[in-house]
């Protein structure tokens, strides 16, 4: 068990490790190009700090043969992915009020409510004697993949509105993406040996699958956002920090479609009162995080709001245990 555990926390090292990287080639990227800073962090950065989720989630429906880790991955990662964001607001909410935020977060934040609604629906008619599918995908997912497709369009459509800052490298962007691709593939190689590990602790700890891929992966495949979200706004780059975490959010969702296309054992949305708590406190965590982008100009309610994002997570994981 002693050694299991020491794996495990080797592999979150190099996670975080990798994922320090990749943020501040982002941040190069956003410096050296045209691209708005909203569409890096969220499409970007979020697509590749998305990775561990979508590769540990693969792994789990073709490896170990555990789709029940995928659903608590994803929501246990969308519900730690915000404590990211609420960290940045308790400690560093008068840098908050300072830096610019695109407008694009808080439709990102709304489309990702709907997101829930969808995966709530996905969850609880499985009970039902009605099986809707299209093309082998349950009608969860698809309602999922649209969703994700307009929020795209929406972030892709921001212009942006960052001031000028001068690059810290003498890196071309060329050079940048080549080294972004080589720690986004480290990234990947991590995160597959990381989910053979969390399934056997699960096994050892006798947890129940769903609970064990929201604590063990759902934390783990998060550092990347918790890391790269960090270095960001230490970089004063708070709105492509924004963005890792949102954009994240709405990607981890995009895992399930791949999940439920994966597995042909059953549906992926399993009814189980785990997956429905953290479910829950995901959508009050997503309320209190579009809350915290309409108090940006008031230093005292961002951090109230940025306890309550953290308070929310340590009640999901309390009560779904």
């Amino acid at each position: 068990m002693v050694l299991l555990f020491a794996e495990y926390l080797v592999l979150a090292v190099f996670v975080v490790y990798f994922s320090i990287k990749l943020s501040f080639y982002v941040d190069e990227l956003d410096k050296k190009t045209n691209i708005s800073g909203a569409f890096i962090g969220g499409i970007i950065l979020a697509a590749v700090t998305s990775l561990p989720e979508l590769f540990t989630s693969i792994s789990a429906c073709l490896i170990v043969k555990e789709p029940n880790l995928v659903l608590g991955n994803v929501l246990g990662s969308d519900l730690f992915n915000l404590i990211i964001f609420g960290l940045c607001l308790l400690f560093a909410a008068k840098l908050y009020k300072e830096c610019y935020v695109s407008k694009t977060h808080p439709y990102t934040l709304l489309l990702t409510l709907l997101m829930y609604a969808a995966c709530c629906y996905g969850i609880t008619h499985q009970n039902s004697t009605v099986d809707l599918k299209i093309f082998a995908l349950d009608i969860a997912s698809i309602a999922i993949l649209i969703i994700y497709v307009i929020n795209v369009k929406v972030i892709a459509g921001d212009e942006g509105n960052e001031t000028e800052e001068e690059a810290s490298s003498d890196l071309t962007p060329k050079q940048i993406l080549v080294r972004f691709a080589v720690f986004a593939i480290l990234l990947v190689a991590a995160s597959i040996v990381l989910t053979v590990v969390t399934d056997e602790l699960a096994d050892r700890l006798e947890l129940g699958k769903t609970v064990a891929g929201a604590i063990f992966l759902g934390v783990a495949t998060s550092l990347p956002e918790l890391t790269s979200s960090i270095n960001l706004v230490r970089l004063k780059n708070f709105n492509a920090s924004i963005g890792n975490v949102t954009g994240s959010n709405i990607f981890n969702f995009i895992i399930l479609v791949f999940g439920d296309l994966l597995y042909t054992g059953g549906s992926i949305y399993f009814n189980e009162p785990a997956s429905l708590i953290i479910l829950y406190f995901g959508v009050v965590s997503v309320i209190i995080a579009i809350c915290a982008m309409f108090s940006k100009k008031y230093v005292l309610p961002s951090r109230i709001l940025g306890f309550l994002l953290i308070a929310s997570y340590v009640a999901a994981m309390v009560l779904s245990i």
